[in-house]
């Protein structure tokens, strides 16, 4: 069997060399290269690249400090040239950060408390060019198929995390380049959809149903 290449994305050293210890201890993976953001992990994907060694799977966390950030990462690594296929490993499990990562073009979606062997079977799955979620992941996305409820557009999700900020509905048009106006009829629709009156209600509504993350999320 040919030995599987990773690349491992993440801002916590401890987590790079636990995930490094994890995947090595498992017959056929071996780590090609490491990098504590987005950035770092393009300039690696490069280098390899130069010196033809080869990348399986990218193993890419969503937030990472002040770096560039999973989702913005992965789509880059996505506009490569033979792209690897990326694999998020992340503590969250939002509708916004499953969309938003699968929009840019995730091969897969995986949380960090799930059991080493599920890691390594989505790594495998990964590989072969399948698609790997975690089971709370794939729930999620089975109950927006399956749920009668008006799903959220990816707009509608946007504004609502920035709602969560605390940001005006001017400031809001403003960030998103949409008129104040439009702001405000999302919001009717948000509101509906969601069956509340107003944005705090909204925000609790969302972060609840894990459409959000909501205020204050960290990690």
């Amino acid at each position: 069997m040919k030995e599987i290449r990773v690349v491992l994305v993440d801002d916590h050293p401890v987590v790079r060399a636990g995930l490094r210890a994890m995947l090595t201890a498992f017959e056929g993976i071996s780590v090609a290269a490491e990098a504590a953001d987005g950035d770092a992990a393009l300039k690696e994907l490069e280098r390899l690249r130069i010196l033809a060694d080869r990348v399986d799977v990218v193993l890419m966390d969503l937030q990472m400090g002040a770096g560039m950030d999973g989702v913005t990462a992965t789509s880059r690594i996505r506009q490569l040239e033979g792209p690897p296929p990326v694999l998020i490993l992340t503590t969250y499990d939002t509708d916004a950060d499953i969309l938003a990562a699968v929009e840019a073009g995730a091969s897969g979606y995986m949380l960090k408390d799930a059991p080493p062997e599920q890691i390594h079977q989505a790594v495998l799955a990964a590989a072969a060019g399948q698609t790997a979620l975690a089971p709370r992941v794939a729930a999620l996305l089975m109950d927006r198929i399956s749920n009668p409820v008006p799903s959220l557009t990816p707009r509608e999700i946007q504004l609502l995390e920035l709602l969560a900020t605390g940001l005006s509905n001017r400031a809001i048009a403003k960030r998103v380049f949409i008129s104040e106006a439009t702001v405000k009829t999302h919001l009717v629709h948000i509101y509906g959809k969601l069956g509340v009156d107003n944005r705090t209600a909204a925000i609790a509504a969302a972060t609840q149903r894990r459409i959000i993350r909501g205020p204050g999320a960290q990690g």
